[in-house]
């Protein structure tokens, strides 16, 4: 079975065919419409034979539709019927969701995209679950309005580097990941990563793609020891530090 992995964004749409090595793309934008993206995505794709299309979408993804607009494309996304339009079987997931399966390396993963806000995605044993962290309360506002753009340009790159920490040792006190994969165009920032995490790339979003059509992903794989005994560290030290917290 050929597969059509699209990853849609603010500023370009990306496509690229199972089996095929070079991905093709082309620009988005604010005025960018579902009928476009089809229309588009058909003639890029030309010379390409597939059987099914996977979609990484900028917005929250329920039941194979968007539920909202994204804030950077145009309208008309969440009323759109993709399988009428590509005449074949399409899968549609948030975008974070999509890269996050396909960073996916076993065990319990989460991921963390640091883009215009925060994508959020968690895996376990191959099974993904969509999630929206980032709007969660931190601070006086949200994770993404400290660790999204808006905060890296308010704050400056110092701050937002120790916002992040603070996001990925506060998450991972909660969700009890055996590691945490940081991908988003912003990750090439951080010149450490926080303990117990892996740098992405937005590649593996067309990975994410194919691995939508093949059931459960890695359902054997085990997370690597060192990342796990990293992820063990990190939980013991934000216990260590809501203690402490707490008795003040």
């Amino acid at each position: 079975m050929n597969v059509l992995s699209i990853d849609i964004g603010g500023t370009h749409v990306k496509i690229l065919l199972s089996g095929e090595k070079e991905k093709r793309e082309l620009p988005s934008g604010s005025q960018f419409t579902p009928q476009q993206m089809v229309r588009d995505v058909k003639e890029m794709a030309k010379g390409w034979n597939y059987d099914v299309v996977s979609i990484g979408f900028p917005a929250p993804v329920h039941n194979n539709q968007p539920v909202a607009e994204p804030f950077n494309l145009g309208k008309g996304w969440s009323t759109f019927d993709y399988e009428k339009a590509f005449a074949c079987p399409v899968k549609m997931i948030n975008d974070a969701a999509m890269q996050a399966l396909g960073s996916y390396k076993g065990g319990k993963m989460l991921f963390l995209g640091l883009g215009t806000g925060l994508g959020s995605a968690f895996v376990n044993d191959g099974q993904i679950l969509p999630m929206e962290l980032g709007h969660l309360p931190f601070k006086k506002k949200t994770f993404e309005d400290y660790v999204g753009v808006r905060g890296l340009e308010k704050t400056g790159s110092r701050k937002w580097k120790k916002h992040v920490f603070e996001t990925v040792e506060l998450l991972t006190a909660a969700l009890l990941p055996d590691y945490v994969v940081l991908g988003g165009g912003n990750v090439k920032r951080l010149k450490e990563l926080p303990p117990a995490c892996i740098a992405g790339a937005n590649e593996n979003a067309f990975l994410g793609g194919f691995r939508l059509w093949e059931g459960v992903a890695d359902r054997r794989s085990k997370p690597d020891p060192a990342v796990h005994k990293a992820a063990r560290k990190t939980s013991r030290k934000a216990a260590t530090a809501r203690k402490k917290t707490k008795a003040k």
